[in-house]
């Protein structure tokens, strides 16, 4: 059996690696930042030195407003500053909530979340969401205007369609280094959209959010009941749990994408690192995916 799941570095730009498992900060909300640092120091104990969180989380999970997981994550490094030279932070920006979108506003989102965050400069600065009403050129020298400034080491995008990435690429000539995309066993996108497809074209790092689904696929609500039994029974045989295949699902591509861990469970952080010991062929991939496709390849 030929292992698809690769557990070695993946490549950000050429400066930086980060593990296979990255963590995602949307619930690292409403919390004492003791709780907060708990949680990064687990998730860096168990290889994910990829950091990601965005201005806009804050808004759910209970969290209190705009920017407060940041700030609670800038608490975390003002009170245990080691961790800051463990990690490659990344964050996002772009969303105004009531607009929704303004790529014009990056200069001055990134100022605010290097206030927030309590950090003189982001290792990866993603625009959230592409701003339809913006022209790529516009977007374009807003960001090479923060890489010029030093706010920022790299660019990135997320949530972008491949011909909204393949625009913004035309005036920023390989600047793009990341794409950040919901992918998991229940959403496929990437893999008939052209996502990863355009990631290894460009040697960009494919980021995946929400792997298991917003956690749908550790239970049954809202999965098919073909996809459970595929996921259940490669599950059984790997002497894992759903949610550790479904997230082993997820790093089985030769794009080596990055998946993104988002619980703050720290049992379930630790765990999370037991889907690199799964062992996935193409059969199984393929089964995985007609099962959430329902219906088979051609």
């Amino acid at each position: 059996m030929t292992n698809l799941i690769d557990t070695t570095p993946r490549n950000l730009g050429q400066h930086s690696q980060v593990g296979p498992l990255g963590y995602g900060c949307w619930r690292l909300v409403n919390m004492p930042s003791s709780a907060a640092q708990e949680r990064i120091e687990c998730a860096l104990a168990n290889g994910m030195n990829l950091i990601d969180t965005a201005d806009v989380y804050g808004l759910d999970w209970g969290g209190t407003a705009f920017g407060s997981a940041e700030a609670l994550l800038g608490e975390v490094l003002h009170s245990a500053p080691q961790l800051r030279d463990q990690m490659v932070l990344a964050s996002k920006g772009g969303i105004i909530p009531g607009v929704p979108y303004d790529s014009a506003y990056l200069s001055q989102a990134c100022d605010d979340s290097l206030s927030r965050l309590q950090v003189e400069q982001l290792d990866l600065y993603q625009v959230h969401r592409p701003d339809m009403l913006c022209h790529p050129e516009e977007t374009a020298r807003v960001l090479e205007g923060l890489v010029t400034s030093g706010k920022v080491k790299t660019l990135g995008v997320s949530n972008y369609r491949p011909s909204q990435t393949a625009a913004l690429m035309a005036f920023l000539p390989g600047a793009v280094i990341s794409q950040q995309s919901e992918y998991s066993a229940l959403h496929l996108d990437p893999l008939f959209d052209g996502t990863f497809d355009q990631c290894m074209q460009h040697g960009q790092l494919m980021m995946a959010w929400s792997p298991l689904a917003g956690g749908k696929l550790a239970g049954e609500k809202d999965v098919p009941a073909a996809l459970l039994e595929v996921l259940d029974t490669l599950a059984e045989r790997e002497g894992v749990d759903r949610a550790t295949l479904s997230l082993a699902f997820t790093l089985a591509h030769p794009a080596k994408p990055v998946a993104l861990v988002g619980s703050i469970d720290l049992e379930r952080i630790a765990l999370a690192r037991r889907a690199l010991d799964v062992q996935l062929d193409r059969s199984d991939v393929y089964q995985i995916i007609e099962a959430s496709m329902g219906e088979s390849l051609p």
